[in-house]
């Protein structure tokens, strides 16, 4: 028998304070606040009650008195099932108010818990929170109480200021409407507070708590959330084939009694379906083995959509067209939640596959609940789907960048027929064993337990706030000829980066585009970055989710003409376009051959005619025409203001003229050695740039010593 029976039975409180919480009819994405946090843990409080091992659970929410949402929600107290309860606790103003504006309300909120509590009769074994306001909640009555604190955060406030930065909201428009400082702070006395976190994903620990003063790895567990497999499972009903979503697909397929190879994600770039369109287009193979089917949300009209998701369509739309993948390709403009499990279900049947092509991945829902329905699945090898395959052994990992490697993927699971069974049959046992809630609960239990049970040391009551968590220290290099190109130095440097990352963010800048850069990250094992800078200073990224910066992108669209660029110096001899690839909205790229033309001619040209714009050249042979207000440089400067680290705390690495205004300026600036240093020339004059005399990744570690950078902080 394990220890974990040999214990009372527990009495488990949840706090989960925002949103409209009951135990029926979820009114799921009726706003921000009514999402998957609300599903995660009724449904968590419901399977923990069909636990023998606990005796009574109770989900504390806040009551909600209001005419414009369902009575339900002011009820004090409603069952979920025989053990389990959702109690609604009065919180300042009665009416539904957005989670930013309970802030003010919350110790009322704390002390009314705690009256209810009291009167139970019996403290509670322990507290789980759930996001930063019950954080800030259990940890007050955590105190009080004298009871072990849980918290899972389920998105933090440091991660979300960067996003929604990086969406081009200012900082004071920020505070005001998301509070975001008081969120932060109720997360650090929350993190300070908790004995226990609990996480989806590995890469949460480091990439989001990392970032804060509290960060205690020591004392974070991973459980991945259950699935419901009462809705995710095999077919049962052959009826579902005549579903509507069903015969909405076949509305777009010429043979649609074909195999499906089946995507399902929002409308976002980074979740990279042109990748999975070129792995498609590209392989007449694939094209008769199977049709595609690709679910990106839902939408009315294109142009009525966010950027982010407009460009996401455009692009689905476009790797279609270029392709000629009609007939073969289904694009559905609407579904709804409950079509979801029928679309795993219809693929499976028609035995295809699930793919995720995403270019990072934290978790990866989608991946298994394909496999409780059977479906075998191609994903990512970001983040969660590693964890997922592992586990559920059901499918294969691809670079989601090597189209050739995804296409044979994708064949070799749709083509071999005893290995797909084999697979679906995986995907199906290992589900119930690794990520239902049956599972979820036992990994659950059996970490919090020794918490109560006092087998687990309780740590410090006072934990030492980290200094420098804000990280004030930046290390920004190129690519080519600087992070790559000498395989003995390259892992040195990234130990180095790893060792500081509490004090340093790490950005690269590189004349690449934005895809091409990251096929090389993958390729020489390099880690996303905190800053992605690509296509000579025209595209950001921020990590690790890879969020763009759309403000950036809107910035520097200033004055600029692509087009008259293009017609003007297309017959300019010594200039010849570079590929397709190499080009952008935002930058016109050719090769050039200086003994023919100079880069001045090409900018006295453009000058003549009116066209603003910024003229670089890098490698002796690429000429690059940007906007204006878009370099390296000015993308640094920009970020270096977002993310608030100060210039004179950047080290700076570069080694073509295309990395010059990086170099001067404020900056730590270091020339690495190559043989393109005569294209910083004008950098030589400035005494304050230093030289390496190594290559590579070492004269950036050359460099770092120099400067004795970064600086450690007591």
């Amino acid at each position: 028998m394990s220890t974990i029976h040999q214990h009372d039975p527990l009495y488990l409180v949840l706090i989960s304070m925002h949103g409209l919480v009951r135990g029926n009819a979820l009114e799921l994405g009726r706003d921000a606040d009514t999402g998957g946090q609300v599903k995660y843990v009724v449904e968590l409080a419901r399977a923990l009650g069909e636990h023998q091992d606990v005796s009574k659970v109770i989900l504390l929410t806040r009551r909600v008195i209001d005419p414009l949402v369902s009575a339900d929600y002011a009820e004090p107290e409603e069952p979920l099932a025989d053990k389990v309860s959702i109690v609604r606790i009065e919180c300042g103003e009665p009416k539904y108010l957005r989670k930013e504006l309970l802030w003010d309300c919350i110790e009322n909120f704390a002390d009314n818990a705690f009256n209810y509590l009291k009167s139970v009769g019996r403290a509670p074994d322990l507290i789980h929170a759930h996001y930063a306001d019950a954080g800030y909640v259990g940890a007050r009555l955590s105190h009080r109480l004298g009871v072990p604190l849980v918290f899972t955060g389920h998105s933090l406030g440091r991660n979300k200021r960067k996003q929604l930065l990086a969406s081009g909201v200012k900082r004071r428009e920020i505070e005001a409407t998301y509070n975001i400082l008081r969120r932060i702070e109720a997360e650090e006395t929350t993190l300070a507070a908790a004995e226990r976190i609990i996480t989806s994903t590995q890469q949460e620990i480091q990439h989001q708590y990392g970032l804060y003063d509290f960060y205690q790895p020591e004392l974070m567990r991973v459980i991945p959330p259950g699935t419901d497999l009462m809705n995710f499972h095999p077919q049962r009903d052959p009826d579902e084939q005549d579903s509507d979503i069903v015969h909405e697909l076949n509305r777009f397929l010429s043979q649609p009694q074909r195999p499906i190879i089946l995507a399902i994600a929002r409308p976002d770039p980074k979740k990279n379906f042109v990748s999975l369109i070129k792995a498609y287009g590209e392989s007449l193979e694939l094209q008769e083995a199977a049709n595609l089917v690709l679910v990106a949300g839902n939408r009315d009209d294109i142009g009525e959509m966010e950027d982010l998701a407009r460009t996401a369509i455009h692009d689905i739309l476009v790797g279609i067209d270029r392709y000629d993948l009609y007939g073969k390709v289904a694009y559905p403009k609407h579904h709804q939640p409950n079509d979801v499990p029928v679309l795993f279900r219809h693929a499976a049947a028609a035995r295809g596959v699930f793919v995720n092509p995403a270019l990072t991945e934290p978790f990866g829902l989608t991946l298994i609940e394909a496999a409780a329905c059977g479906l075998p699945i191609v994903a990512t090898e970001d983040g969660g789907p590693t964890d997922i395959i592992k586990n559920c052994e059901n499918g294969y990992l691809v670079n989601p960048l090597d189209t050739d490697k995804m296409a044979k993927a994708m064949l070799r699971t749709l083509s071999d027929a005893a290995e797909w069974t084999r697979l679906s049959e995986n995907g199906i046992r290992n589900v119930c064993h690794h990520y239902s809630w049956q599972s979820h609960v036992e990994k659950y239990l059996s970490v919090i337990r020794p918490l109560v049970s006092e087998n687990e040391p309780i740590r410090r009551m006072a934990p030492v706030r980290r200094p420098g968590v804000f990280r004030d220290q930046a290390l920004f290099a190129g690519l080519d000829l600087n992070l790559v190109g000498d395989a003995q130095s390259l892992p040195q440097l990234l130990e180095v980066i790893e060792k500081n990352h509490k004090l340093l963010i790490f950005g690269i800048a590189t004349g690449r585009r934005f895809a091409n850069a990251l096929a090389v990250l993958r390729q020489h094992s390099i880690p996303i970055p905190d800053v992605l800078i690509s296509g000579q200073g025209t595209d950001i990224h921020y990590g690790p989710e890879l969020t763009r910066d759309e403000a950036w992108q809107r910035h520097i669209y200033y004055s600029w003409n692509a087009q008259g660029v293009r017609e003007l110096l297309g017959n300019v001899p010594g200039l010849s376009p570079q590929p397709n690839g190499q080009q952008s909205a935002l930058q016109v790229s050719y090769f050039i051959d200086t003994n023919i033309v100079s880069a001045q001619e090409v900018r006295q040209l453009l000058q003549r005619h009116d066209l603003v714009a910024n003229i670089v050249i890098s490698f002796g042979q690429f000429l690059d025409i940007l906007p204006v207000r878009a370099s390296k440089g000015l993308a640094l400067r920009w970020c270096a203001e977002q993310l608030d680290f100060p210039l004179e705390n950047t080290l700076v690495a570069g080694v073509t003229g295309a990395d010059a205004d990086m170099l001067l300026g404020n900056t730590l600036g270091t020339v690495v050695d190559s043989c393109y240093r005569q294209e910083l020339s004008n950098v030589a004059a400035s005494e304050d740039v230093f030289y390496s005399s190594s290559s590579h990744a070492a004269g950036i570690l050359e460099a770092m010593n120099h400067y004795g950078f970064p600086q450690q902080k007591s």
